[in-house]
């Protein structure tokens, strides 16, 4: 399994842009062979449109997820992009996976960051889902779920074997640390893949860390981006390579949940 995580830059804000943009970063993750692309979060609007993203946000079938569905069925190469999305006109931050054969399905973020995304969206309630894909199963997270340890280990308890994740990580130095130290500790605290997929550079009201990454279950980084420019990062998700640090390793065989007493 091959994938590519696809730092995008920030100041492009016009929805047409970005689709146009998006096909073309899929045009080269198909020339590296690779099988799934993973994009930022709200990929498709921009992060810093403020009240704008609200009237962007589209149902599941609306015309943004048409045509990713066209792109990812042109390309053969599975899409994770976040993007704004209406339900029974709430608008969430969401991100959906796209395959080739025109599967989708969507998540919305549960962990909303900040008094800005709080004044944007509604926080999700369902589960963060699993699919399976090309013999291997995924789960997905938005940005700060990812900073919240049990979401990373409730996946992993679930059978997910890699984590994919759009996000709108700021610049600073907290973003640093996140994107250097805390996604290779969630890789390796539960054993699985994650995949991080970031910003760069500015748009009106934010900067972006850059420093989308891809880390293993043994905390090795496989690839991670500069903290600025556009980039297209990829690696092998090979699960088998990893037996002898989840052996060293049990977390998840060996947890013990509190039952009182």
């Amino acid at each position: 399994m091959k994938i590519v995580a696809c730092q995008m830059p920030a100041e492009l804000e016009d929805v047409d842009a970005r689709l146009a943009a998006i096909a073309d970063i899929v045009r080269q993750a198909r020339s590296k062979g690779a099988d799934i692309a993973v994009f930022p979060e709200l990929a498709t609007t921009g992060y810093g449109l403020g009240d704008e993203i609200r009237a962007l946000a589209e149902p599941i079938d609306g015309p943004a997820i048409a045509r990713l569905k066209a792109v990812s069925a042109e390309f053969g190469v599975a899409l994770v992009i976040g993007l704004p999305l209406v339900e029974d006109g709430i608008a969430y931050n969401s991100c959906a996976f796209i395959a080739p054969d025109g599967t989708v399905s969507s998540y919305n973020k549960i962990q909303l960051y900040g008094d800005y995304e709080k004044a944007l969206f509604r926080p999700g309630c369902g589960a963060p889902p699993l699919f399976d894909y090309k013999g291997m199963r995924f789960g997905l997270l938005i940005c700060f779920d990812v900073e919240f340890p049990e979401r990373v280990r409730d996946l992993a308890l679930r059978g997910a074997e890699a984590i994919l994740v759009p996000t709108a990580l700021p610049q600073s130095d907290g973003g640093r640390f996140i994107a250097t130290s805390v996604i290779p500790v969630r890789a390796f605290e539960n054993q699985v893949f994650v995949v991080y997929a970031n910003h760069a550079g500015s748009d009106a009201r934010f900067s972006y860390q850059g420093l989308s990454c891809i880390a293993a279950p043994d905390g090795a980084l496989l690839a991670q981006a500069a903290e600025a420019g556009p980039a297209v990062i990829c690696a092998e998700l090979d699960k088998g390579a990893y037996d002898a640090s989840r052996e060293q390793n049990p977390y998840l065989s060996e947890l013990r949940l509190h039952t009182g007493g």
